[in-house]
């Protein structure tokens, strides 16, 4: 005899069926799991021995088996419990045979027959309804995976409580989702007095999607403009409210189905590991840059984290996905964030002769910033210059101007973006078109930036000079495109190449940012 049970596996944010078959042979009495299982799955035995026997049921005196199928798919996790005790349950005659019909299942067990929350419950259930079956989850995962749409669900709080639904003597309601949450309020910009460059470059950031990077002496404010920038961000779409909430419910960070339209803001600590950043570990769990999905990652004291662990980021920073490759599995994560970044000038903190205490200038800031590679810089759209913050700036009365009226006008970019690749959606593009500048390429980027002959022999004078690359070339004219729209103009200028072309680093890093300003003012 034989009972089957439908659950799943996780391979990055995708669910894959597994079919849970039990039977029962003769032979010696024993209960064995088998099919590619993890630890914890193999002793999934031995938490559904004791719940059974919370519920005053014995195991059949026989050799139980368990496979887990396909064989050759790894199993890991938890939430093999439930689906192996409920095909015991049918083949022991306590369930109806057909109970279980049109269910898929996840949850791990408590010795007393509760059970216990697991994650994923979000991508089990879209899985789910992709094979048109309905999804039993723990009580508390119920709200998390109602968010899966028409999924039919069971949340029960213990197995009892399930059987007594499939008996009929209780019924199950289906749980209703989560709330809405609106998020922690972002600080208001307000509180930065004076750096109106630095909140120029925030509010272009914010505007375009482009990656920024803040360079300035402690104290200077670098790390209180990078918190205020989701503030400045739209909320999440429904479309991307869904993508990251799957990273987030397969790390475990969806509390009772609460979701939340705010952009995720993560902020790891510079003695973060590369798998932290990318992802890894024994169960290959997203890292930083794919729980910041459709986000802002910010990396404070840029130096101080290991150069793998940055240059890790540069094919996620380029392609919006991150693979994280295992002998036994290649496990992918979406990483399409925005990246924001903060460093000294140099290890003192001070920066060159004439602005601090460093006297090693200029030798010891090109040693300190070059522990950034150039691939990673390459791939920032604008680099900042944030001076020391005077007295006269803090005995200033508050700005006038906060994240509300600055919010407005990048909602205004935003939707002349959208606007513009909605309109250019029936056209023929061997890309599609991008609605954020930050992602345009191709034929798409060429059409909505079509630079005028100024312009063009300004960026070529750059790529000449300043040993612009050809990357740098393509963030330059999507900056440009930014402050353009920004500006609610209709086509892109030479005055918006030239303020790009200030954000982009493409002097020597020894040099600050006035320094450069000033050696493209002589050749401009």
């Amino acid at each position: 005899m034989a009972a089957r049970v439908v659950s799943v596996a996780f391979e990055g944010v995708e669910a894959r069926r597994v079919d849970v078959e039990v039977q029962t042979t003769g032979g010696l009495t024993a209960f064995v799991v088998v099919g590619l299982a993890d630890k914890a799955v193999a002793e999934a035995r031995e938490r559904v021995r004791a719940a059974f026997m919370g519920l005053g049921l014995a195991l059949p005196g026989k050799r139980i088996v368990a496979n887990l199928a396909p064989a050759d798919l790894p199993k890991e996790g938890n939430h093999f419990d439930l689906p192996i005790a409920l095909a015991l349950l049918s083949l022991m005659g306590v369930l109806p045979p057909d109970a279980l019909d049109g269910w898929a299942a996840i949850g791990e067990l408590n010795l007393n027959g509760e059970i216990a929350p697991v994650a994923g419950a979000l991508p089990a259930a879209v899985a789910a309804g992709a094979m048109n079956l309905g999804l039993i989850c723990p009580e508390a995962c119920g709200p998390e995976a109602a968010w899966a749409g028409d999924t039919p669900v069971l949340a029960p709080r213990s197995l009892i409580a399930l059987i007594n639904h499939f008996r009929g003597s209780q019924v199950l309601a289906q749980p209703r989702p989560g709330p809405m949450l609106d998020g922690v309020a972002a600080p208001d910009l307000k509180d930065v007095k004076g750096q109106e460059n630095a909140k120029r470059a925030l509010e272009i950031a914010a505007a375009g999607g482009h990656n920024l990077l803040y360079v300035g002496p402690p104290g200077s404010g670098k790390s209180m403009l990078a918190q205020r920038l989701p503030g400045l961000l739209p909320p999440l779409t429904p479309g991307e409210l869904l993508e990251t909430s799957m990273v987030h419910s397969i790390a475990g960070l969806i509390a009772r189905g609460a979701l939340t339209r705010a952009r995720p803001f993560r902020a790891p600590h510079h003695s973060a590991t590369m798998a932290a950043l990318t992802g890894g570990g024994t169960r290959v769990k997203p890292g930083e840059v794919s729980l910041a999905h459709n986000g802002v990652l910010f990396l404070d004291e840029l130096p101080e984290f290991t150069p793998q662990a940055l240059d890790s980021l540069r094919q996620p920073l380029e392609t919006g996905e991150v693979t994280v490759a295992r002998a036994n599995a290649h496990v992918r994560y979406p990483a399409r964030v925005q990246l924001v970044a903060a460093m000294n000038p140099c290890r003192c903190g001070q920066g060159g002769v004439g602005r601090g205490h460093c006297g090693k200038a200029p030798r010891c800031i090109v040693s300190y910033q070059g522990r950034v590679s150039g691939p990673l810089m390459d791939r920032i759209d604008l680099a900042v210059d944030v001076p020391p913050v005077t007295a006269a700036d803090l005995a200033l009365p508050p700005p006038a101007e906060g994240s509300a009226e600055v919010a407005a006008r990048v909602a205004e970019a935003r939707r002349i973006q959208a606007e513009r690749a909605a309109a250019a959606g029936g056209r023929p593009h061997a890309q599609p078109p991008a609605a954020l500048n930050a992602r345009a390429e191709g034929r798409w980027l060429e059409e909505i930036v079509a630079l005028d002959e100024p312009a063009k022999a300004l960026l070529a004078r750059a790529a000449e000079v300043g040993g612009l690359t050809a990357r740098g070339w393509t963030r330059t004219l999507r900056l440009a495109r930014t402050i353009a729209d920004l500006e609610g103009a209709q086509g892109v200028r030479r005055v918006h190449i030239a303020e790009a072309l200030i954000y982009r680093r493409v002097v020597p890093a020894a040099e600050g940012m006035g320094e450069a300003a000033a050696r493209f003012a002589a050749w401009t």
